[in-house]
C-alpha cells in the first residue's frame, strides 16, 4: 500500500488591496500566518502566488468567502469567486471555500491579546485572518465541531 504524500494547504484572505496568506504544516494539522501580499496586478499576483505554491509544496488552496453576517453573498464574495476560478485555472491547484465571517474581528482580538501595548498595522492582520480561515477549514476537514476546536 502506498503512503499519501504530505501536502500543505495555503489559505488566502482575499482583498482588493492586500491578500493575507497562511500555510498549514505538511500533515494539515496547524495553520500559521505566512505573509500579507500587497496586490499589484493580476499577472503579478498570480506569479507571486505560483512561486509561493511551488516553494512551499502547496497541494490545496482555501479562499475565505466573505459572506454577510446573515449568510448572504456579498459583492466581495463574487470578486473572490472570480479570483478563485482564475487561480485554480492558472495554477492547476484545487481551490476550496471557507466561510470567513468574523475572522477579521477574531484577528484583531488575537493581535490585541498578543501586543496589548502596541497596535499591529491593519495590513499585518490579513495574514492572521488567513490563518483563522485555514484553522477553521482544517478543523472542518477533520470533522472537529466548532465549539470543541479551541473556541470559547
Amino acid at each position: 500500500m502506498r503512503e499519501r504524500a504530505p501536502k500543505r494547504v495555503l489559505a488566502i484572505d482575499y482583498g482588493q488591496k492586500r491578500m493575507g496568506l497562511a500555510l498549514s504544516d505538511e500533515l494539515g494539522l496547524t495553520a500559521q500566518p505566512l505573509l500579507t501580499l500587497v496586490r499589484t496586478n493580476r499577472s503579478g499576483d498570480m506569479r507571486r502566488l505560483r512561486q509561493i505554491c511551488r516553494e512551499r509544496g502547496v497541494a490545496q488552496i482555501v479562499i475565505g468567502c466573505p459572506l454577510h453576517l446573515g449568510g448572504e453573498t456579498s459583492d466581495m464574495a463574487a470578486r473572490a469567486a472570480r479570483f478563485a476560478a482564475r487561480l485554480e485555472k492558472e495554477l492547476g491547484i484545487p481551490v476550496a471555500w471557507q466561510d470567513e465571517r468574523l475572522t477579521s474581528w477574531e484577528a484583531e482580538q488575537i493581535a490585541s491579546e498578543r501586543k496589548p501595548s502596541g497596535r499591529r498595522r491593519r495590513g499585518s492582520l490579513d495574514d492572521l485572518a488567513a490563518a483563522i480561515v485555514l484553522r477553521e477549514y482544517l478543523e472542518r476537514q477533520r470533522g472537529v465541531p466548532g465549539d470543541v476546536a479551541g473556541k470559547d
